[in-house]
């Protein structure tokens, strides 16, 4: 499983570990990621994703799942979320319209 956030796109990031003496070795920023059940209000069920613990916070920013998919761009989602992402939209069409 890669350690990449479904929501945020957010992936591992490099650097460098810096001693006392400024030798420097290479090291690996992970993400915070966690395993979240959330739940989609116009789908009417819950969602399994891995996300980051900052793209939760973002997801109860901005209202929950369903708003957040919708503002979101497509290109930072998963394939998993850009899925979802279509789901709801169509829902919630279906809703304005009748």
């Amino acid at each position: 499983m890669s350690r990449v956030c479904e929501l945020s796109g957010k992936s591992v990031m490099t650097g460098n570990n810096v001693s006392h003496a400024n030798n420097r070795t290479r090291r690996r920023f992970l993400p915070n990621l966690v395993n979240v059940t959330l739940m989609s209000e116009a789908l009417n069920q819950r969602i399994r994703l891995r996300v980051s613990a900052s793209a939760l916070r973002t997801v109860e920013h901005r209202g929950g799942l369903d708003a957040f998919l919708m503002k979101e761009k497509v290109g930072n989602l998963s394939p998993k979320a850009a899925i979802i992402r279509r789901q709801v939209s169509k829902k919630l069409a279906e809703n304005a319209a009748a």
